[in-house]
């Protein structure tokens, strides 16, 4: 029988052929918890459209606040955060929080797990594998100032034109340059010419995203800017 979970959704983000959606649970008392990963029994456990849509066939949003039908919890090394879902009912749009009500759930971290690793293009981005399997968790919110959105093809000397969006921004004086995962600001931005957009004051929720090449790599699963 499915558990059924009250969360504020804070990322559906893209991930293969589906999302990685997330939230903090927020049960009726209204004392917000944990955080907390639906996912599949696929390998890559991406929740399908199916599987997380609402009766009327829509789409969850970020800021949703939502009852999810749940089974167990399931996690994977950071990712302790993981429960595995109940495909087969609906889930249920409760309510709405507001950008204001954010301040509370982010994180009082320091940094951002572990920094002095990095990709190419990226900065304090990479995580050995070794080192993330010791992380109990791969999920938090911060708060920025502002933000720079570029827009480029980070494989164009290699004769891939394919364009990816990167978030660059300053967290407690460590700077940062992750992908971005947010469909809604992958479109917007790719939708540009190449560039360098600013934004400005947002909320950030951070994830790290399933093992490659021996690492784990650091996210920007949802921006949330200031309405």
């Amino acid at each position: 029988m499915a558990i059924v979970k009250r969360i504020v959704c804070l990322a559906n983000s893209r991930k293969l052929n589906g999302r990685c959606i997330a939230g903090i649970e927020f049960p009726a008392s209204g004392q917000a918890g944990g955080w907390l990963r639906p996912v599949s029994a696929r390998e890559h456990e991406e929740v399908s459209e199916y599987e997380r849509q609402y009766r009327d066939g829509s789409d969850p949003r970020v800021l949703d606040i939502i009852d999810v039908p749940l089974l167990e919890p399931k996690p994977r090394g950071c990712q302790q955060e993981n429960w595995l879902l109940d495909p087969e009912p609906y889930w249920v749009h409760t309510g709405r929080m507001g950008w204001n009500q954010l301040a509370p759930l982010v994180t009082n971290a320091a940094t951002l797990w572990i920094n002095g690793r990095r990709t190419f293009h990226g900065m304090n981005d990479e995580i050995p594998l070794e080192t993330a399997n010791t992380l109990d968790s791969s999920l938090c919110l911060i708060h920025v100032d502002g933000i720079e959105l570029r827009v480029f093809a980070p494989g164009h000397a290699f004769g891939n034109a394919k364009r990816r969006v990167q978030g660059c921004f300053s967290y407690r004086g460590i700077e940062y340059r992750f992908w971005v995962t947010d469909p809604i600001f992958e479109r917007r931005y790719l939708a540009q010419e190449d560039g360098s957009y600013p934004l400005g004051e947002c909320f950030l929720t951070i994830s790290i995203g399933e093992p490659y090449n021996d690492a784990c790599y650091k996210l920007i699963a949802a921006i949330i800017p200031r309405p």
